[in-house]
């Protein structure tokens, strides 16, 4: 690809370029981003490759846990031996939709092609993501997963059950897979509060309404941002004064996740819940431990 630009294999190692793969170069001072990677492996594949399973969770703005190689799909019979590229041959026609500067797997497709190995909580996570995007609806999404014979189409069947509308971030799918897995009661997703007098008090990403409890994750963005967290203060004062109970989970509660659901389920038990305590097998922990 150098070659093409009148660039000869001595020019190319001198420091001021770098190599991304076999024929590819680029500024020593570029920043490596997704895009570029992206750029550089589309030059070295079959011209109807396409932007395809973890490759494309990124590209819809979703950074799995994961990412490993990049990925890309094709119609053709064509292989790739470098090591940075998983190129799938794929039996049926792809249906690639432009996402900026490229062609990708649908929404629902890729959703699909990455459910077999996506841990569950990260597959449901995407999956509110991509509905919270308007990229894909729920019923959309559990439509497409039904009516698909693809590897990895169990999986999302069952998984297509757990995306909600509502989750404005990962970091909330993640607090209600905790609960939800935790065998704790399902919460309502960015439900809305009503005082005594029937008038709007707030909205809450986790309401337990049965018990008054909410659980919200507190982005910290009030480090930022004086007046929203003023907003925040405030708002929280109005939900106690009415008998709720706010459970704020930070970034630094993630490290201990197992917490989390003893937290809530004591507030839940303060407000006369009798379930069980919360289960946390070692299937959850897996999961949920950084």
């Amino acid at each position: 690809m150098a070659a093409a630009h009148g660039l000869s294999r001595r020019a190319l190692r001198h420091p001021r370029f770098r190599r991304l793969l076999r024929g590819v170069y680029i500024s020593a001072d570029a920043t490596l981003t997704l895009t570029i990677w992206l750029q550089a492996a589309l030059l070295v594949l079959p011209p109807d490759a396409v932007v395809s399973h973890t490759s494309a969770m990124r590209l819809y703005g979703f950074e799995p846990r994961r990412r490993g190689f990049l990925e890309f799909s094709t119609n053709t019979g064509a292989t790739t031996k470098l090591q940075q590229i998983v190129l799938h041959r794929r039996r049926w026609q792809l249906h690639p939709r432009e996402v900026g500067a490229f062609w990708a797997t649908g929404p629902d497709r890729t959703f699909v092609d990455v459910a077999a190995r996506s841990p569950l909580p990260e597959l449901a996570a995407f999956g509110d993501h991509l509905v919270h995007h308007r990229l894909t609806t729920p019923d959309d999404l559990r439509w497409y997963a039904d009516s698909r014979h693809l590897d990895g189409v169990r999986r999302a069947r069952r998984v297509s059950r757990l995306v909600v509308e509502g989750a404005e971030s990962v970091r909330e799918s993640y607090l209600r897979m905790m609960l939800w897995f935790a065998r704790l009661p399902r919460p309502e997703v960015n439900g809305v509060i009503l005082d005594a007098s029937g008038e709007f008090l707030a909205r809450g990403d986790l309401v337990l309404r049965r018990w008054k409890v909410v659980v919200e994750y507190d982005g910290r963005h009030h480090l930022h941002d004086l007046k929203q967290w003023q907003h925040d203060l405030r708002r929280r004062e109005r939900l106690e004064a009415e008998g709720w109970t706010i459970i704020v989970v930070t970034a630094a509660d993630f490290r201990q996740p197992q917490l989390i659901p003893v937290r809530v389920h004591e507030a839940l038990v303060n407000h006369g819940y009798h379930g069980p305590a919360p289960v946390l097998s070692v299937q959850w922990r897996r999961w949920f431990t950084p």
